[in-house]
């Protein structure tokens, strides 16, 4: 068994497609969309086979993240340490925000966490 994907709600479609084939070299599929239910998403493909599934409809509202429960955070591994402070150096240069990092945690990851254009954790790991 494995997962197939993971899906994620976002308001702004298109902003959060370019955002994860920017910084992450996703690939995106071709966009569906249900006028019925007003449901639009694509499944995004990373390199190593995993798939994103991000998706919009009217009507979503976006809740205080600060303290919820659900999806907590998305980690891509980025292979070295030098990769990791290197996309950190970018996200930096253009304006995202930092939530924490580089470091090394208490488990033994070497990790930074951005937030992405709509405030969802990204961990990048070694």
């Amino acid at each position: 068994m494995k997962i197939e994907h993971v899906g994620l709600f976002v308001q702004d479609l298109e902003q959060m497609r370019q955002f994860y084939m920017t910084y992450f070299g996703a690939t995106a599929g071709a966009k569906y969309h249900n006028p019925k239910t007003t449901f639009q998403s694509y499944f995004l493909t990373f390199s190593d086979g995993a798939r994103l599934e991000i998706g919009t409809k009217e009507g979503l509202n976006s809740s205080d993240r600060a303290v919820s429960t659900g999806y907590a955070h998305l980690a891509f591994s980025l292979g070295t340490k030098e990769k990791v402070d290197e996309l950190v150096a970018r996200f930096v240069a253009e304006g995202f925000t930092i939530k924490s990092g580089p470091r090394t945690t208490g488990d033994g990851y070497y990790e930074a966490v951005i937030l992405d254009p709509e405030k969802n954790e990204i961990e990048l790991t070694v």
